[in-house]
């Protein structure tokens, strides 16, 4: 260093909270402490200088601040006092709080308001020359630790104890609410806390286009005013503990944080650690403060000692105070001279004026930060007229990855985890558990429950046949995902699915048929054939998991890109993700692929229709199974022909900046579903970006075709519906009794249309609407019209438009056909290429080759009649008394060859052979029958059994 630091520290007060803050000059330094004295420092004394004192406070000193003429305190005892600018002498009170604590107070950067945060779950702004001109700004969940002003003083940051930071627009008599920022600053509910302590501040950069914090995972991150999200960091691997203190120096070139024993000075634009600062080492330092006038800093600390070090910033790191290009790179407007062309003078560019007293690059800081804030604005490249160019340069923030129907934790600690046309899920934060609340809006089909969710599942999504959960990693706990059934008819119908260490979920999907009956109670005798429907898993390892309602594991597809959104209808999945980066004109680059559950094939893949500078809001399936998608341009797709393979195209049905209720109004809308004329969704006024609670009702708004020509709204948007019905009939269907009824809806709305031409004189436009209806007695109809506003010409085509019908196929029976003609023509799609199908041969039917079949005889002698034949055996030989061997085996005789056959037959059906080739089907095969005596049919039941059993000769057949 070409300057040396100089570092002096008294101990001025106990051990306790203490406060710190600069004159609006730099001139002094106010430090309060626990022992309710507020001391004052001239900063150009020494060590050895005694300090003023102000001891009107009758407890503990809480917070310091100073304005243009004064400074003002605040303690514990709820008063706020004033104090003129350098000295001790009491001017009064400034405010109170009844019966609370003060744990903040800050001035605007104009002087004239005051900002009071204390446990109150409120924060009061007052005027300094008018004390009960008072505005409320409220609606905290828990007390407010600090208060911060942006450098033009109208919005307000407030740093609450539920770890949020909430800003507000403060400008106008009524305060707004512009964004609550969760999960930046820890959360501290215990104001005797040490922790309650350190300061949370939103410190502002002096340009107004970001703020920074200090983070619960001990970073520092900048928060960008355009975006409201995390813009960058500032990180360092040697700094293990959390930042109990930072603060911003004049020019915002340099930042300053307490770590530990440790004070480091940051570079905020190249975002790493300067230098460090020994400070107490038993001690928290808990404010830190930079002069606004020279190369000064200062802390306090938890020990009572007030430590100022000067030329804490280097000479050769810059100055502190005088405004750099690097510290207001963000948000500022490069100049450059025009690119010379070739036939101008090559002398008229000055390149000195580029980069100001250090030429073209400026020196060491020519490197320009083009990280945080600045990236958001829009580029720009305008001639000002003067030889100049102004030029910006955007690069377009990737949109993270989001679940649909879900909002974040609300300030109540409540939050939607999914909200859909089946139903809604909802949780409230219990700090060490969570309450999970699962309600559906039809209750007669399936039973709302509750349960206690110790794991903190953050993702979820509802489904026809179950609810499926996910939780994130945990220390030594892996991730997991919980799916539970709505109704199951065995006993264990939850299952787990544990992904591996240090793998997140991204998304879940619950997909499935509807249930044929309700589910509301379990079936014991059996359940419902078509399962628990499908679960779809996106984890941070780039795949997508398939799962079976049953908790089958069925394939793990690689995701190609970053992984956006999904969700699941009854026989796909629809999935949104970015296969590359965005571009540099805003355009997000998602596209949206539809994976089929059955055999995982891709469907469909298509861009998604977002406009540039917009992101993507919602994505859902409608009640006829379409995918749709909602952006923050306010417009709904559809997705048509999407069963058409490779056909598939987004079809604008919707733009919510063109409704007439809209018009003059504030607000925007929460999408919760798609019908085919309806638009299921939530209504957010003013900059509310999310829904809150109590739970709002869902309001049902009209779907309205953005067309220019209001009168083919209706129309179109029914033909579009028909259409997707259609292709949903397999190829050998027709119609169907809804599409029957849609059909006949649509032939009335252009009947109709067709009378309104007619009436207008424009006839081609009622012949081209008539070739559209669908049924006979519509044409009749749209007939009868033309005759009746004695059209001739128009009524002869119309004539001539039924004859063609007649002869040709209807609509429907076109749409068969089509259906059919694109099936063949995708057919060669699906063969496998050239040297690359591995299967077996197909068969060859040759019949030449086949083998001979034999005939099957229904005679006594067949198999069927197996049992009669000992019992005939037994009749031959009482009545024929046949001799028998000394052997007692019987003597054969050419009857038994006659009845039974040749030996070799008798050999081959006693071997099972086949049969001897079957004779020509006109030809009977006669053989003699066994004739009985008289005396045999005695026996009645004998006689019943053979006349039953043995076939009779029919003499009607053909010899």
């Amino acid at each position: 260093m070409s300057t040396s630091s100089r570092t002096l520290t008294n101990s001025v007060h106990p051990p306790g909270k203490t406060c710190l803050a600069f004159s609006m000059d730099g001139k002094y330094a106010y430090t309060g402490g626990s022992d309710s004295i507020v001391r004052i420092f001239h900063v150009e004394k020494g060590k050895d200088q005694e300090p003023d004192a102000a001891a009107e406070a009758e407890d503990n000193i809480t917070a310091l601040t100073a304005a243009n003429e004064c400074w003002l305190s605040a303690s514990e005892d709820s008063y706020i006092r004033t104090y003129t600018a350098g000295k001790n002498t009491f001017n009064g009170l400034a405010g109170s709080v009844k019966g609370a604590t003060i744990n903040c107070i800050a001035v605007d950067p104009k002087g004239k308001r005051i900002a009071v945060a204390s446990d109150e779950l409120m924060v009061k702004i007052s005027d300094l020359d008018n004390i009960s001109n008072v505005q409320i700004v409220d609606g905290f969940k828990r007390g407010v630790r600090k208060v911060t002003w942006d450098p033009s003083g109208s919005l307000l940051t407030v740093s609450c104890g539920d770890g949020t930071i909430a800003v507000w627009d403060v400008s106008e008599e009524q305060p707004t609410r512009l964004e609550v920022i969760d999960g930046i600053i820890p959360a501290v509910t215990d104001s005797e806390s040490e922790e309650f302590m350190h300061d949370c501040s939103a410190v502002w950069h002096p340009t107004g286009q970001r703020f920074y914090a200090a983070s619960r995972t001990h970073d520092i991150v900048a928060i960008s005013r355009a975006t409201w999200t995390k813009s960058e960091t500032l990180s360092d691997p040697s700094v293990t503990g959390s930042h109990t203190a930072i603060a911003l120096s004049a020019n915002g070139a340099f930042l300053a944080s307490a770590c530990g024993s440790e004070v480091l000075i940051w570079s905020t634009q190249k975002r790493r650690v300067l230098s460090r600062l020994q400070s107490t080492p038993s001690a928290v330092t808990i404010q830190l403060a930079f002069s606004p006038s020279q190369n000064l800093l200062a802390w306090i600390d938890t020990q009572g000692g007030f430590t100022r070090v000067s030329n804490a910033i280097a000479t050769e790191f810059g100055d502190p105070i005088k405004d750099s290009a690097a510290a207001n790179v963000q948000g500022q407007v490069i100049s450059r001279k025009k690119t010379p062309t070739p036939w101008e003078d090559d002398a008229d560019v000055d390149l000195d004026a580029v980069g100001g007293d250090d030429g073209l690059f400026g020196g060491e800081d020519w490197i320009i930060d083009d990280i945080g804030g600045g990236m958001q604005d829009k580029p720009e490249r305008q001639d000002k007229g003067d030889g100049y160019v102004k030029e910006m340069v955007s690069i377009t923030k990737a949109q993270s990855a989001f679940q649909p129907g879900s909002t974040p934790m609300s300030v109540l600690k409540r939050r939607y985890l999914a909200y859909n046309m089946i139903g809604v899920i909802e949780v409230t934060d219990q700090d060490t558990h969570h309450i999970v609340n699962v309600e559906f809006h039809d209750r007669s089909a399936r039973k709302s429950y509750h349960f206690t969710d110790h794991f903190k599942h953050d993702l979820a999504s509802s489904g026809e046949r179950g609810a499926v959960f996910a939780c994130p990693p945990e220390q030594d706990n892996p991730a997991q995902v919980i799916y539970k059934p709505y109704g199951v008819w065995s006993t264990q119908g939850e299952w787990t699915y544990i992904l591996p260490k240090g793998q997140r979920v991204l998304g879940v999907a619950a997909g499935g048929n509807k249930a044929m009956k309700s589910l509301r109670e379990n079936s014991d005798s059996g359940g419902d054939l078509q399962g628990h429907g499908n679960v779809v898993v996106a984890t941070s390892a780039g795949d997508l998991t398939f799962i079976s309602g049953s908790g089958v594991e069925q394939i793990i597809l690689g995701l190609e890109g970053e992984f956006v959104t999904m969700a699941a209808a009854e026989e796909y999945v629809i999935v949104v993700h970015r296969p590359g980066a965005t571009t540099i004109d805003g355009s997000q680059g998602l596209l949206a692929t539809v994976i089929s559950y059955e055999d995982f094939e891709v469907l469909q893949e298509k861009p998604l229709p977002i406009p540039k500078g917009h992101i993507l809001k919602w994505i859902g399936i409608t009640d006829q199974g379409i995918p749709a998608i909602y952006d923050s341009a306010g417009y709904l797709h559809i997705m048509i022909n999407f069963r058409r393979p490779n056909r598939a195209t987004w079809a604008r049905l919707l733009d919510t900046n063109a409704w007439e209720r809209k018009q003059g109004k504030d607000e925007s809308y929460w999408p919760v579903g798609c019908s085919n004329e309806t638009f299921h969704c939530l209504i957010l006024k003013g900059r509310q970006e999310y829904p809150g609670f109590p739970r709002p009702l869902i309001q049902e708004l009209p779907i309205r075709m953005p067309f220019r020509i209001k009168d083919t709204t209706e129309e179109e948007l029914l033909r579009i519906h028909i259409n997707l019905a259609r292709d949903a009939l397999p190829d050998d269907e027709v119609s169907a009794p809804d599409l029957d009824r849609r059909e006949l809806e649509l032939d009335k709305i252009t009947i109709r249309l067709i009378q309104a031409a007619c009436k207008t004189d424009k006839q081609p436009r009622a012949l081209e609407l008539a070739k559209r209806l669908n049924l006979p007695q519509s044409l009749a109809a749209a007939h009868k019209v033309a005759a009746f506003y004695k059209l001739h010409g128009l009524r002869e085509k119309f004539e001539a438009l039924i004859e063609w019908r007649e002869e040709t196929m209807t609509p429907a029976e076109e749409a068969r056909e089509r259906r059919r003609a694109l099936g063949d023509e995708d057919a060669p799609m699906a063969m496998p290429k050239p040297f690359q199908d591995f299967n077996a041969p197909p068969r060859v039917d040759r019949p030449g080759l086949a083998r001979p079949t034999g005939i099957v005889e229904h005679s006594e002698f067949s198999s069927s009649n197996a049992g009669l034949r000992p019992i005939r055996e037994k009749a031959t030989g009482l009545s024929m008394s046949r001799s028998a061997s000394p052997e007692g085996k019987r003597k054969r005789d050419e009857d038994d060859h006659m009845l039974n056959g040749t030996e070799s037959d008798v050999k081959r059906r006693a071997l099972g052979d086949a049969p001897s080739p079957a004779t020509n089907s006109s030809t009977i095969i006669y053989r003699p029958l066994l004739i009985l005596p008289n005396s045999f049919y005695q026996t009645p039941s004998l006689e019943r059994t053979l006349r039953q059993q043995i076939p009779t000769l029919s003499h009607e057949s053909p010899i």
